[in-house]
């Protein structure tokens, strides 16, 4: 009798493990804070604090707490879902799609630098990470219609985007927040994460076009299966791309290009744009009107885009809810008071280190650290003001802290389970976890090891 292979667990299995094994660590781990001043952590100033252990009740609760946490982000996905059942009904994208395709005749493979780079340009820029969860739905079929898998089109914009994170230049939510916090100004540093950008991107596109081409001759190299995933876009039969369509899909674009503008803080990267400011609550609502704007102009009825907005949202609820549950382990590690612990057995860690050796070990102890906290910018609030005070000791700038912070937070946040984008991206494109880090994990060395390299330049040359 054949014994039956092992198959990975689903993403929702895999963080409420997770959520398991932060539960218990709180049992076990100390509790402790440090003295606050204006919602920022003091170095030295660390103590014990009364035990707060999380139990069965606290485990159960941890994924409903990570929804309240999260209701912003898990609303935008929603809505990402309503506004693209109602596009894709139109026929919309089905024809813009076969019709790119056409075009391009054989030529798909540019799609993937180019696309790459835009992404990396809002990764390293202002920091475009949750963002990229509307274009999962919409690149993914077309790379799959090209003839490549899903883990292409996921790639295109997680390592896009992703590479140009880890090597933020100006990004406001990573680097900037984190460089306020250690005292040194935006620009100190950024020649260093420019050309770190230019490295990283390239290596990401390298990375990705290697794997598509392999694709492409032979199917059977894909990690899942090419075409798998429900996303896939059929071209046996060219859908008319007619002038209607080409006006959906004008407005299709604007709203995506309406969201990338809203969001970019010009004010904050001394750019003279004015800055709308918007976030989650602004976006869901822009994709609730585009919805509806579509709708009407393709000629459907009143109830017809109700059933088909909540329909799409239907199928984009999975991921809301793998968004909500990953929260909730940051929930509780918060609520059993051992986030702080952990910093603080980090700032031991570095006491009375060299140079190279102290903006390596940052770099070493910021990935464990941003498996347990996957938002940078409440990473950068809870540490940089005990590092980079720690970094003065050993002779390191404020400015290489910074770059060790966010290229830790970057590259852990491209594969680690806990980060809510790698999880709904996966989870649009049908793609087990354990695929994806049979397929990253070179590149994620690549970059570690680039990193390291990159902090030591920066030590030597300071």
């Amino acid at each position: 009798m054949e014994k039956p292979k092992f198959r990975m667990p689903t993403a929702y299995t895999i963080l409420f493990l997770l959520i398991i094994l932060v539960a218990v660590a709180t049992w076990i781990i100390p509790a402790g804070a440090y003295e606050y001043v204006d919602g920022v952590p003091a170095a030295g100033t660390y103590h014990e604090v009364a035990p707060n252990p999380q139990g069965v009740g606290d485990v159960l609760k941890a994924a409903f707490s990570g929804f309240y946490d999260a209701v912003d982000v898990c609303v935008f996905i929603l809505m990402v879902g309503g506004f693209l059942g109602v596009v894709m009904k139109t026929g919309a994208v089905d024809a813009g799609v076969s019709d790119t395709i056409r075009l391009l005749d054989g030529q798909e493979k540019w799609l993937i630098p180019i696309l790459m780079l835009l992404f990396g340009l809002g990764g390293t820029t202002y920091g475009m990470w949750e963002e990229t969860m509307a274009f999962y739905p919409l690149l993914i079929p077309v790379f799959l219609a090209a003839g490549y898998d899903a883990v292409v089109g996921i790639s295109v914009i997680l390592l896009g985007a992703g590479a140009g994170v880890i090597s933020s230049t100006v990004n406001p939510f990573a680097t900037g927040i984190a460089a306020g916090f250690a005292g040194v100004s935006l620009g100190e540093g950024i020649l260093l994460r420019v050309i770190q950008w230019v490295v990283f991107e390239s290596a990401a596109i390298w990375f990705v076009m290697a794997y598509a081409a392999k694709v492409k001759k032979n199917p059977s190299k894909s990690v899942v299966g090419v075409g798998a995933g429900r996303l896939q876009v059929t071209m046996d039969e060219a859908v008319p791309f007619t002038p209607k369509r080409k006006v959906i899909l004008a407005l299709f674009t604007l709203t995506f290009l309406i969201m990338i503008y809203a969001v970019i803080p010009f004010d904050e990267m001394g750019l003279p744009l004015p800055a709308l400011g918007w976030w989650f609550p602004e976006l869901s609502a822009l994709f609730l009107v585009g919805g509806v704007v579509i709708g009407l102009i393709d000629g459907q009825r009143e109830d017809e885009i109700a059933e088909t907005f909540v329909a799409g949202c239907a199928d984009l609820l999975g991921v809301a809810f793998i968004i909500g549950i990953s929260r909730g382990i940051t929930v509780l590690m918060n609520d059993g008071q051992i986030t702080d612990t952990v910093l603080h057995w980090g700032e031991e860690a570095l006491s009375g280190a060299g140079p190279v050796s102290f903006v390596l070990l940052v770099y070493l102890i910021y990935l464990p650290l941003t498996i347990l906290i996957p938002s940078s910018s409440g990473l950068a609030t809870l540490s940089v003001p005990i590092m980079a005070p720690l970094g003065q000791f050993a002779g390191v700038g404020g400015d290489l802290v910074v770059t060790a912070f966010q290229s830790a937070s970057g590259l852990v946040n491209i594969i680690t389970p806990t980060a809510a984008v790698v999880m709904g991206a996966l989870a649009l494109g049908h793609v087990p976890y354990d695929r994806w880090v049979k397929y990253v994990w070179k590149l994620i060395l690549y970059f570690l090891l680039l990193t390291m390299a990159f902090l030591v330049i920066g030590v030597v040359l300071g």
